[in-house]
């Protein structure tokens, strides 16, 4: 979407009006019907008055374009600040895309294409203007298949108008963003206008902003042949047996829904069947085919490990644009994608954003957005009172929507050594459900221990991790103080004390190799999987006389997963107490689901642990 654009000769008197911030202003509200704080318009005031100068004095054509708050099309809102249009001395048509900002601060982090600075007083963490630049690229080159086609370049930089020259944003530990979108700081105009001098010297004769505005929008080869590339030769997305089958009827619904009707592909399946494996082949082979789809989930760790796993690194790519969280498309209008693949389906809220005040309902949002939504789901696996992913309502706004509705099973299981069986057992102790046992648990093939003390469990845990495959988790019982402290320990049981994972590893904790050193819980474990789990089972869970009793006062209040339960069982006790005690059941099921080879725990409450000992004493 187009807010300003006119030419450089245009642009500079727009500056000399003294009044750049409310001319903007006013084109953006007439292009998008929102309004802003007055401290954006100050930073265009600000900001512009910057470029104006750098721009002065350039051997730049009058009649080149200079196109501000440019909304790539289809990217949840994403604007770039700066754009030049024209042609370069070669007369092929060329953007120069500038990420503008007023910082003059900034500090290190140790995550990849990530820095510090201060808003508002407020140290927030958030991309290097290198790598902002240079995402911008990639989302117009990935997407517009006019940018392809015609030849376009594309010349991302930024330039930081009131920032010092320091070893922080030049640091060469973000030199390669950098090296692709060259960082201009404080005393570097000169440099800047050079640099526009090198990519950009004629006018834009074809009204360059507007035909990339209205390009056509769709997966390019580009995108398509690098994902292909990071599948190939990867075991770990190699389908098999039911996967392949659903996999397949999932590219004949895709298809269908170009041509015609909407589609809903539902598709159940427990703990290791291979949900992931299926949606990620799916998302590859949607951008071969063309269609412009994406991978969701509501919980960040399986995306951003995924996306991870793809790269083969823990770097941001230029694929950060095919995986979404579930809260951006209330922002769609119907049909905008041709396909939207969530995983973990289960997770969908009604509400979106941090504060759980936009959108109306997810699972409709979706729906609406996409001419083929396809759900993966595990109702077993809801785990928070807001989580409202469930096969009706999939089913009822299906019907609503009027689409064509596909409902599939994945039976095959490959996660706990392939048994079945020892999920039965697991759902019959947890008393989810009552499932008739042939076998035992030690006919299973399956590790399955009871450990006597959580020293020695985080001890055989870390002689599993040869292949950092093997991960400690808990209940969410313990108070997260190492946020804050990293001295400070969270869980603190007899003689035994350990930390939480770290804050600066996120949602990437199941993949560094020292996070064997530290306690996981299900918010960075769900939907993903190791060799062998250590699981922590803390005092939410307990048994007495054969019963298994939830007790979600026993939580840590930093778990958001139950939020606002005091108040809401006061309304709707019977509903809400038969709620927290399916999230804490699911909880425990899921984690203790994780290891593929093996599982061991430690119950912090004596009877418990005395309970699961001579279950284990009886089986054998």
């Amino acid at each position: 979407m187009i807010v300003y654009s006119h030419t450089l000769s245009e642009f500079k008197d727009h500056i000399l009006t003294n009044d750049i911030g409310n001319i903007i202003y006013k084109k953006y509200q007439q292009a998008t019907g929102r309004k802003i704080a007055q401290t954006e318009i100050n930073t265009w005031q600000n900001s512009l008055q910057y470029m104006e100068n750098v721009l002065q004095d350039a051997e730049l054509s009058d009649d080149a374009v200079i196109c501000i708050e440019y909304v790539i099309p289809q990217s949840a809102n994403k604007r770039i600040d700066f754009i030049i249009a024209g042609r370069n001395q070669d007369f092929n048509e060329a953007i120069i895309v500038i990420e503008l900002k007023q910082w003059s601060e900034a500090e290190p982090t140790a995550q990849d294409g990530i820095v510090a600075t201060y808003f508002s007083g407020n140290r927030v963490e958030t991309v290097h203007p290198s790598y902002q630049a240079l995402s911008y690229k990639e989302l117009l080159l990935n997407f517009n298949q006019t940018i392809v086609d015609d030849q376009i370049k594309i010349i991302p930089c930024a330039y930081l108008h009131n920032y010092d020259p320091d070893d922080i944003l030049t640091n060469d530990f973000y030199k390669q963003y950098i090296d692709q979108a060259p960082l201009f700081l404080k005393p570097d105009a000169l440099k800047l206008r050079s640099f526009i001098d090198q990519h950009i010297k004629y006018g834009d004769v074809n009204k360059l902003i507007y035909k990339i505005d209205q390009g056509r929008l769709k997966p390019t080869k580009h995108l398509a042949d690098k994902i292909n590339s990071m599948l190939q030769n990867n075991d770990e997305f190699f389908l098999i047996d039911d996967q392949k089958q659903v996999f397949e009827k999932a590219i004949e619904l895709a298809k269908k829904a170009q041509t015609g009707n909407k589609q809903v592909l539902l598709i159940k399946g427990g703990a290791g069947t291979g949900k992931s494996v299926i949606a990620i082949n799916l998302l590859a082979k949607f951008q071969q085919l063309g269609f412009y789809s994406q991978y969701v989930t509501r919980n960040t760790a399986p995306r951003e490990v995924y996306r991870s796993k793809l790269t083969q690194s823990f770097n941001k790519t230029s694929i950060d644009s095919l995986f979404k969280g579930a809260g951006v498309y209330h922002r769609l209008e119907s049909n905008d994608l041709d396909a939207v693949i969530v995983d973990e389906a289960h997770r969908l809220t009604l509400k979106s954003g941090v504060f759980g005040h936009l959108g109306e309902n997810q699972i409709k949002e979706i729906i609406n957005a996409s001419k083929f939504s396809i759900f993966f789901i595990d109702e077993d696996q809801q785990i928070e009172l807001r989580d409202i992913g469930d096969i009706q309502s999939i089913q009822a706004w299906s019907n609503r929507y009027e689409t064509d509705y596909t409902e599939l099973d994945l039976k095959s299981q490959f996660r706990c050594s392939g048994s079945n069986n020892y999920l039965d057992w697991l759902e019959d102790t947890l008393q989810m459900k009552q499932n008739n046992l042939n076998e035992t648990i030690v006919n299973l093939n399956y590790d399955f221990q009871v450990i006597d003390d959580p020293q020695t469990l985080h001890n055989l845990i870390k002689s599993k991790n040869s292949n950092n495959k093997a991960r400690l988790v808990a209940g969410f019982c313990w108070d997260w103080q190492s946020k804050a402290n990293p001295e400070l320990y969270d869980i603190e049981i007899a003689n035994f004390r350990a930390r939480w994972n770290l804050a600066q590893d996120k949602n990437l904790w199941i993949l560094k190799p020292d996070s064997v050193e530290e306690i996981g819980c299900i918010h960075t474990c769900q939907g993903l999987e190791v060799d062998y789990i250590g699981v922590i089972i803390g005092d939410d869970l307990i048994i007495r006389d054969g019963q298994i009793i939830t007790r979600a006062d026993k939580r840590s209040k930093d778990d958001r997963s139950i939020r606002g339960w005091k108040t809401r069982v006061k309304k709707d006790p019977q509903f809400i107490q038969s709620r927290l005690e399916r999230i804490i059941k699911n909880t425990y099921k899921t984690l203790l689901t994780r290891g593929q080879k093996g599982c061991y725990i430690y119950c912090t409450d004596p009877q418990t642990q005395a309970y699961f000992k001579n279950l284990i004493n009886q089986l054998n």
